[in-house]
């Protein structure tokens, strides 16, 4: 192997390295929340704390899979049926893909992917995975306004106060 070769490999395993540690430290983190905050996490009426996370992948690619991870076994470990951790999970996704590639623009912006998704997805849900009464108008009000809540103005805060302070995410580039 020649010189030059060894610090580029080297380079790009510190950042895989790097990405792979956020993410973790994301799906934690999302479950923590989650968990903490279960009375509210869960339901036709939530607003989960964690979904606020779903701005981080503004700032580093790990937040889409730390999110997506964190979604699975949140709701998982929280005795979610097998519709509910395979849909949850593919709005958290969505959401998290979709202020991914919103990254480049306002940072509030990132916020709507991931309550456009939420309110979309989990309304059908819980009308046929867990047998909800309301119709699926009303459920999509209630989620959405939770997300609204958790995603628009806990997100929107956390992302402008990570853009004042650049360099938390190390992997995050210059814009």
């Amino acid at each position: 192997m020649s010189e030059n070769k060894l610090p580029l490999d080297h380079k790009k395993r510190k950042e895989k390295t790097l990405l792979l540690c956020q993410s973790a430290i994301i799906a934690a983190l999302y479950v923590a929340l989650t968990f903490v905050f279960a009375p509210i996490s869960f339901g036709v009426v939530q607003v989960r704390i964690a979904e606020a996370l779903t701005i981080l992948p503004i700032f580093t690619p790990a937040g889409i899979s730390g999110l997506t991870v964190g979604c699975l076994l949140g709701n998982f470990l929280g005795g979610g049926v097998p519709m509910d951790v395979l849909f949850g999970t593919l709005a958290t996704l969505l959401g998290a893909i979709g202020t991914y590639l919103l990254r480049k623009k306002h940072p509030l912006l990132g916020t709507i992917p991931p309550i456009v998704a939420n309110t979309l997805i989990i309304p059908f849900v819980l009308k046929y995975a867990y047998g909800e009464s309301l119709s699926i108008p009303i459920i999509m009000l209630t989620v959405g306004a939770g997300e609204i809540l958790s995603c628009g103005v806990l997100g929107g805060l956390l992302a402008l106060a990570l853009k004042k302070r650049p360099g938390i995410f190390p992997s995050e580039k210059k814009q």
